[in-house]
C-alpha cells in the first residue's frame, strides 16, 4: 500500500512539475503563440527591390497582390494556406516561364475560369503562338508592345499585377481578361487578327 502511494505521489510530482514549467516556459507548442508563419517575400527579379508579393489573412490564399513596397511589415503574419499557395504560384509561374507550362496555365484558364470550350483553347493557342510564340519576354521594340499576349501599351497590364515584365501569368491574366471583354472568345481574337494582323 505504501509503494502504491509513493508511485502515485511520484507521478503527480511530475506531471505537477511539467505544468508549472509549461506556465513558467511556453513552447513552440503552447497555444500562445498563434499558427501562422511571418516571412519577407521580395521579387528577386526587381532589381531595385520595388516589388513585394503580400498575404494577408482575410485575403483569398489563391491571389497574392503585388505590392509597391520593398520590404514587408517584419511584424506581418502569413498564414500557412497563404504561405503555400504562394508557393504553388511560384511554381506555376517558372512553369509557365516555357512555352509548355504557359500554355497549360492559359487552357486551364480558357475552360476553368472563362468556361470556353476546347476550339477557344485551340484558338489562343494559334493567336498567341502567332503574336509571341508564348515567351513572356517577347517585345516588340518598334511599338512597345510585350509579352505573352502583346499588350499595347504594355503597361495596361498593371491591372493584373506591377510585375508583368517578368511574369508569364500576370500577362497570361490580363490577355484573357482583354480578350474576353473586347471579342468575347479567343476565336472572334484570332478571326481580328487574320483580317488585319492584330488584335
Amino acid at each position: 500500500m505504501v509503494k502504491i502511494r509513493k508511485t502515485f505521489f511520484a507521478a503527480w510530482t511530475i506531471v505537477l512539475a511539467f505544468t508549472a514549467i509549461s506556465i513558467v516556459q511556453p513552447s513552440a507548442y503552447a497555444l500562445e503563440y498563434p499558427m501562422v508563419s511571418q516571412m519577407l517575400l521580395i521579387d528577386p527579379a526587381a532589381s531595385d527591390l520595388t516589388s513585394a508579393l503580400t498575404v494577408t489573412a482575410d485575403q483569398d490564399p489563391a491571389a497574392p497582390v503585388i505590392a509597391d513596397s520593398p520590404i514587408l511589415n517584419p511584424q506581418s503574419e502569413l498564414p500557412s494556406s497563404s504561405l503555400m499557395a504562394l508557393s504553388l504560384e511560384n511554381k506555376a509561374m517558372e512553369f509557365a516561364r516555357t512555352a509548355t507550362g504557359a500554355k497549360a496555365f492559359a487552357r486551364d484558364l480558357v475552360l476553368n475560369t472563362y468556361g470556353w470550350n476546347k476550339s477557344q483553347a485551340s484558338c489562343l493557342n494559334q493567336l498567341w503562338d502567332r503574336e509571341s510564340h508564348w515567351n513572356y519576354k517577347a517585345h516588340n521594340y518598334r511599338s512597345g508592345a510585350h509579352g505573352i499576349p502583346q499588350a499595347l501599351p504594355a503597361n495596361k497590364m498593371d491591372v493584373i499585377a506591377t510585375d508583368w515584365r517578368t511574369n508569364p501569368l500576370t500577362q497570361i491574366r490580363w490577355g484573357l481578361k482583354y480578350i474576353n471583354s473586347r471579342y468575347k472568345t479567343p476565336c472572334a481574337a484570332l478571326r481580328t487578327f487574320h483580317r488585319i494582323g492584330h488584335y
